[in-house]
């Protein structure tokens, strides 16, 4: 089950460092991502930024911490709180009808969707699971580990595009 740990690190790690990167490449990708935070309405305007900052810096770190099997215990479980708290904070948005963008990976005129909530929810499993099955030694050795690195950065590219791919279908349906 080493591989499944590899994948779940793979998945997470680029997702959040894409994330992370969204938010932090410039002052006005931070900006945006506030500005989508104070739009969402789940917390109050006082103090926003401090919590944007807080937010894209956790995020920074779950890659960090995922990088070696020692530590990826800890990222698997920051992880997974975080995702439990943006699926909380997405399904308020959708019970309040609340208009706005998804600050996920930067700027999107998407507005927040049930693909958003599964998204998240399915995120907090691949943390749980990969805390389930992390240890041991767990490294990209082999056929096994090769695919597992594989499959994890592409599962990461499609969980990241997810609003371009849903636009995508959309248009051409």
């Amino acid at each position: 089950m080493w591989y499944t740990a590899v994948l779940c690190r793979v998945l997470l790690g680029f997702v959040f460092l894409a994330s992370a990167f969204a938010k932090l490449r410039g002052r006005g990708a931070f900006d945006a991502f506030t500005d989508g935070l104070t739009a969402m309405r789940v917390v109050p305007e006082r103090g926003l930024r401090t919590l944007a900052g807080a937010v894209a810096a956790a995020e920074a770190v779950v890659p960090v911490l995922l990088l070696a099997p020692a530590t990826a215990r800890f990222g698997f479980g920051l992880a997974a709180l975080l995702m439990g708290a943006f699926t909380l904070a997405v399904g308020v948005v959708l019970r309040r009808g609340t208009v706005a963008s998804c600050p996920c990976f930067g700027a999107s005129e998407a507005p927040f969707g049930v693909r958003h909530a599964v998204r998240n929810t399915a995120l907090t499993g691949v943390a749980a699971v990969g805390l389930a099955t992390v240890g041991g030694g767990a490294s990209a050795a082999g056929a096994k580990g090769v695919l597992a690195v594989l499959a994890g950065a592409v599962l990461a590219s499609l969980v990241i595009r997810l609003d371009d791919l849903v636009a995508l279908f959309r248009l051409s349906s």
